[in-house]
């Protein structure tokens, strides 16, 4: 082969490649895709609707469903034991979950993009009381959408997704949000 095609057999593939990235970035309008930490934060419009399904194998190996749950409000948190604003957020769920719990709240704690052994240091390091376990595939965080952590998505009573907030809360922000579920107008 010459040295014309070798330097041609290697230019088209690199050409090729920023052809694709370019158009992505065209077709995204210059926003980055895919999962990540969130960097916007607060209270998001949520889909509203019944609740994706939810099953859920807890870190010590209890099976528990959105099902399970009916009758309560249930929050459940996307997060990682390696994102800074999960780690942060840790003490203000755990706060939040021992003055809602006796209330008729479950919180329910989803694992993404983790290891296990992380996971379950993470939950013993911050003394986490509430349901957690491991997506280990995903199903769980694509069924409900998401697309950064962390992420929660609140369910009222019967079973319907009814807000989302985006990026960590305060006890402030997860109290008012509770308050108005557990409500009699609301919820």
């Amino acid at each position: 082969m010459s040295r014309r095609a070798v330097a041609l057999a290697a230019l088209l593939p690199a050409v090729a490649l920023l052809a694709l990235l370019g158009w992505a970035l065209a077709k995204s309008g210059g926003q980055p895709g895919g999962f990540g930490i969130n960097n916007v934060f607060g209270e998001v419009e949520a889909r509203p609707g019944p609740a994706p399904a939810l099953t859920l194998t807890t870190l010590d190996g209890q099976e528990v469903t959105l099902e399970d749950l009916r009758g309560k409000v249930v929050m459940v948190d996307f997060w990682s034991s390696w994102c800074p604003p999960c780690v942060a957020e840790a003490p203000v769920l755990e706060a939040t979950y021992r003055l809602y719990r006796d209330k008729g709240v479950e919180f329910v704690g989803v694992a993404i993009w983790d290891e296990r052994g992380a996971v379950e240091n993470h939950v013993r390091l911050f003394g986490v009381s509430y349901l957690n376990g491991l997506d280990d595939l995903g199903k769980i965080a694509v069924d409900y959408g998401v697309r950064g952590i962390p992420e929660k998505f609140f369910i009222d009573r019967e079973g319907n997704l009814v807000r989302k907030f985006v990026g960590p809360a305060s006890e402030r922000q997860l109290g008012g949000i509770l308050d108005a579920l557990l409500s009699p107008a609301e919820g």
